[in-house]
């Protein structure tokens, strides 16, 4: 029997990596390894409570209920009984639209409404059907700010459509001015499609040949026939209106017509059940349209005695007011209407309110009602003292006084004479100064004489020689001026010829920022409000560092968006929102309310939130309008500012809009582009819409940007660029003579420490100065280019100017009428030739 042999495995067996368990342990490891510690993070960290699938349906539920409570509370807090009504807007969007017979067309469809019309041509009609007020108002189709006025207190804005018309620039203007303010909830309304199609379909046009016939057929009889028009051809011109609503309003649009009693009645409840769209500004102030004005005359002011329904937030007696283009007053007094004028059920009520009483709420207690004062009061001996003092200047003047340096000559030499002896050891390493990269000898400081001699050896070598020739020699201090030689090597005269022809060269290719070097003035002395930076991002650039004294007028938060949350947040004990109010609003200039009844526009007030009457730093986000603005606009140019129920002119700084703590000055706002503009004005709390138009010279105003407020903030660093360019005359491995940068060697010494770069990315700085004309050697971080170019960054921080004007004149008519028989006249076509011509938007018919 064979004996058995153990296996003995190869060199070659498979080697299986051992199961690691660093990477995978259990829990009962990992808390026995830990011995009780806890991590810090998860000490502090909030515990997360996971929902299950029930719990997250039910919160859900909760959401969408809340959602639904809440829209259907906005629905009750207008039109009821003891609420406002619906206030509406008539806008015509043609001349050739009359929007009075619309209102008739309303009133008329419900039998048992009821149809009033205040002193201020204001339309209330109260249905019984839908237990509903309405109220239309009807600004000017002519009046720009007049329609914008209006739609910032309505509820509804009801757009009357033209059926065939175009829509000029006009109309465009107006429809852009209304989508940027705050944009109401939207009824749109087609008057005349009904007669377009009946004028469209007439018989006479070309028809189908099986229609022919028949035709014929009904020609022959001798009864009357109707006139014939094709049913989809009202069809077709509503659907092509509907497609050019929808392209300007966002969702989809309803178009509704009034030709029968029906369609009218369904408006009605259009208006009455739709969602009503927020609009902040409006929503979280009281505002009210006046019913009814009077002006009580106390000398040139006096008070104006306002009517009306108060809408949005309580108002009190003791705050302010705002009228928009009139500025803003106090309140004197509040009284309510016990009995309301226009109420939902007249039966067994008078028609007229000459006797209703009217009870007094309050009256303004002047020792707790807000002031109207805007800005501070300046102490010009406040403040920081920002002038160096002694001490300071006679340090500034060690750094930039000449440098000297002790020379051993003989007796009776003068200081001119000494200035040219040259010492051993500057001349043996003179030569090839320029050309070595890292010597730094000429640096170097020399020793006092009485340590070193002028040989370079020291006292006790050559005492004897020295005693011999102290008799001979004197010590005379002399002016130190290094590159003497420089200038007998260089034809300036020719640089200057090179540098014009450069100039010529580039001056298409040059960045905004970039400016030439002046040659009359010293740069240190153009560019003293300059400073450099080393890095535009992460530099530190102190806020309240020389400040303009219009900055000490100014008023500041210490957290502007606490301040707003705090004050959106209070509760305004008063008047509350839905009664019909008499308001007291004194000192009322005469002259501002005899130019308003001229106008026949609509007289809107909004109620002030604290703090908003005072005078600070504000900046908006504005973004370039395609229709009006196609030419740049300057910085510090005039124009003029809708800021949600404001309006006034200004001449604003502009800005990049940007991250970070400074932001780069632009000096034109281009089209197409987005900037941040920056100026004096009342505080307003965000968010609130800007309009931004600019003033033609015959009055006429362009929408040139819309946007919206950035912030209250004066701590925002808006600094303007300067770029000193110049360029490379010698190149070595890292250093480099340039030239054209400046023109004197002050200069050079003055700019020394400011980093230098180039367009190709090399980053250096300035070495020391060479001769007396501006040259001057520079180390960068690597080899230069010859076509390379130097630049030197400096910046200046940019202040507005105090241009605020409360006071802005309106522009002229939007439409033009003109009658049939001065159409032909040539003496108005010339006119008409003369005026310069709106931009004009893509004229759309709606016909097939």
């Amino acid at each position: 029997m064979a004996m058995s042999q153990a296996h003995r495995p190869s060199a070659l067996k498979q080697q299986n990596k051992k199961h690691r368990t660093l990477g995978h342990k259990s829990k009962s490891s990992i808390a026995k390894s830990n011995k009780g510690r806890v991590a810090a993070k998860n000490l502090s960290k909030k515990i997360k409570f996971e929902l299950n699938r029930e719990q997250r349906k039910n919160q859900a539920k909760q959401i969408r209920a809340s959602k639904k409570e809440e829209a259907a509370f906005r629905k009750r807090s207008l039109g009821t009984q003891f609420k406002p009504p619906f206030l509406v807007s008539v806008v015509p969007l043609s001349p050739s639209i009359n929007p009075r017979s619309v209102l008739v067309a309303l009133g008329e469809c419900d039998e048992g409404a009821t149809v009033s019309t205040s002193p201020q041509g204001i339309t209330h009609i109260s249905s019984q059907r839908f237990k509903q007020r309405f109220s239309f108002v009807i600004p000017p189709a002519n009046d720009l700010y007049a329609i914008l006025d209006s739609v910032k207190t309505s509820d509804t804005l009801l757009l009357l459509w033209p059926g065939e018309e175009e829509l000029g620039g006009d109309a465009d203007l107006l429809l852009s001015s209304i989508m940027a303010q705050g944009l109401p909830t939207p009824v749109h309304v087609v008057t005349d499609l009904e007669e377009l199609a009946q004028k469209e379909g007439a018989v006479g046009q070309e028809m189908e040949t099986d229609e022919l016939e028949q035709d014929l057929g009904s020609k022959l009889s001798l009864d009357p026939q109707p006139t014939h028009f094709k049913p989809h051809k009202k069809h077709q011109m509503k659907q092509n209106l509907i497609k050019e609503i929808e392209t300007r309003f966002p969702g989809s649009a309803k178009l509704h017509t009034v030709e029968k009693p029906q369609d009218a009645l369904l408006i009605l409840r259009h208006i009455g059940a739709q969602k009503q769209r927020p609009i902040f500004f409006r929503d979280n102030r009281p505002h009210i349209m006046a019913e009814k004005l009077e002006f009580l005359p106390e000398g040139p002011t006096g008070t104006l005695r306002v009517h009306g329904y108060l809408r949005g937030k309580p108002i009190s007696v003791n705050g302010l007011v705002h009228i928009p283009g009139w500025g803003e007053f106090q309140m004197s007094a509040i009284s309510i209407y016990q009995a309301d004028p226009y109420p939902l059920d007249r039966r067994g009520k008078e028609d007229n309110m000459i006797g209703a009483e009217i009870r007094l709420l309050g009256e303004a207690d002047s020792n707790i009602q807000e002031t109207l004062i805007s800005t501070n009061e300046v102490d010009p001996m406040e403040g920081e003292q920002t002038w160096p003092t002694e001490e300071e200047l006679a340090e500034a003047e060690k750094f930039t006084a000449p440098k000297t340096r002790t020379k051993r000559v003989p007796k009776g030499t003068s200081d001119y004479q000494a200035a040219w002896i040259v010492d051993s050891d500057n001349e043996e390493g003179s030569i090839g100064d320029d050309e070595d990269d890292g010597d730094d000898s000429n640096m170097e400081e020399y020793a006092p004489v009485d340590a070193i001699s002028q040989d370079g050896m020291s006292q006790d070598d050559g005492n004897d020689e020295d005693e011999e020739s102290d008799e001979e020699y004197e010590t005379v201090t002399v002016t130190e001026n290094e590159g003497a030689n420089y200038d007998e090597k260089v034809d300036y005269g020719e640089e200057m010829g090179a540098l014009q022809k450069m100039r010529e060269a580039r001056e298409d290719a040059m960045f905004p920022d970039e400016v030439d070097t002046p040659q009359d003035v010293a740069a240190r002395i153009r560019f003293q409000k300059y400073r450099g930076l080393q890095s535009f991002r992460t530099s530190v650039w102190d806020p309240n560092e020389n400040l303009p004294l219009d900055y000490s007028r100014i008023f500041q938060f210490e957290d502007f968006q606490r301040t707003r949350k705090r004050v959106l947040r209070e509760e305004t004990y008063g008047a509350e929102p839905g009664g019909y109010l008499m308001i007291d609003v004194k000192e009322v200039p005469h002259h501002l309310y005899k130019e308003h009844i001229a106008t026949h526009s609509p007289l809107v007030m909004f109620g002030l939130l604290p703090h908003e009457q005072k005078m600070s730093v504000v900046n908006f986000v504005v973004k370039s309008h395609p229709q009006g603005h196609f030419r740049p606009i300057k910085s510090k140019e005039r124009l003029i500012f809708h800021l949600g129920f404001r309006r006034f002119a200004n001449c604003p700084i502009f800005s990049e809009h940007t991250t970070g703590n400074k932001h780069k000055f632009a000096r034109y706002f281009h089209p197409g582009s987005t900037v941040v503009a920056t100026m004096f004005a009342p505080i307003t709390f965000s968010p609130a819409s800007v309009l931004v138009f600019r003033e033609r010279a015959d009055g006429a105003q362009d929408l040139v940007a819309t946007g919206s407020l950035l912030s209250v903030d004066p701590k925002r660093i808006v600094t303007k660029r300067v770029v000193l360019s110049g360029h490379p005359f010698k190149v070595n491995r890292k250093t480099a003579v340039v030239r054209y940068m400046f023109f004197n060697r002050e200069d050079v010494m003055w700019f020394k420490p400011v980093e230098l770069r180039t367009k190709w990315g090399r980053r250096g700085h300035i070495k020391e100065p060479l001769g007396t004309h501006g040259h001057m050697k520079c180390f960068f971080n690597g080899q230069l280019k010859s076509q390379d170019t130097i630049l030197l960054n400096l910046y200046k921080r940019m202040f507005p100017k105090w241009t605020m004007d409360p006071f802005v004149a309106r522009p002229p008519p939007l439409y033009t009428f003109h009658t049939a028989h001065h159409s032909d006249s040539d003496d108005e076509e010339e006119e008409e030739a003369q005026q310069p011509s709106r931009k004009r938007s893509k004229m759309v018919k709606f016909v097939s």
